[in-house]
């Protein structure tokens, strides 16, 4: 069996500010972004993994660079890049924002996946490239244990394609940074091996 181990990136400083940061906006980790990547590597450097996958977003490579400093076998897939949020990128905090962000993801739970913001993309475009790149990393087959490191509503919609669930449950897989999601890959299929694990940082 195949095992892949899915994180979320560190605390960035807009996510801490609660600013949607989304494909388009290539943001560094925050002091407490690099603390949690740094107690990620501690708990599993022990771990051999024989490749890392992260997204092209530098805040994706900054949480797993104690691993590439090891030397391990790195590529970004752009598939694994966040669901781009379109002319809300980077934009304050306000109550404007938050109705508006409510509005779309409510669409999104009611079934609607081709809903988006201008610019942006909506769900059902983010699936078809979340699987191109699952391919690559399943067709490796010489690869037995994965690192893969993404963003959280991208990883929310992986989780529901590699489970089989409709789009609409995104809202069921926790997403804070740096959260583990552990899956087996076996026959052409997925199990969840370790669900929203942040022991790590209670380390």
């Amino acid at each position: 069996m195949k095992e892949i181990y899915i994180i979320r990136h560190g605390e960035t400083e807009l996510n801490r500010l609660g600013i949607v940061q989304g494909r388009g906006v290539d943001s560094d980790l925050n002091d407490t972004g690099r603390t949690q990547a740094e107690a990620f590597y501690h708990h599993y450097k022990n771990i051999k993994f024989d490749k890392i996958y992260t997204s092209d977003l530098k805040r994706t490579h900054q949480t797993v660079q104690h691993f590439l400093d090891l030397g391990l076998p790195w590529q970004k897939l752009g598939g694994l890049d966040e669901l781009a949020w379109g002319l809300w990128e980077g934009q304050p905090n306000t109550e404007e924002a938050r109705i508006a962000f409510r509005e779309v993801t409510e669409k999104w739970i009611g079934g609607n996946y081709e809903a988006k913001f201008e610019g942006g993309e909506s769900p059902n475009e983010v699936k078809v490239r979340l699987q191109e790149a699952m391919d690559v990393i399943t067709s490796n087959t010489n690869e037995q244990c994965v690192l893969v490191c993404m963003h959280g509503r991208a990883m929310r919609l992986l989780l529901c394609l590699l489970m089989e669930k409709e789009l609409s449950e995104m809202g069921e897989f926790p997403h804070q940074n740096t959260t583990l999601y552990r899956m087996g890959y076996e026959n052409g299929k997925f199990s969840v091996l370790d669900f929203n694990n942040t022991i790590h940082l209670k380390d």
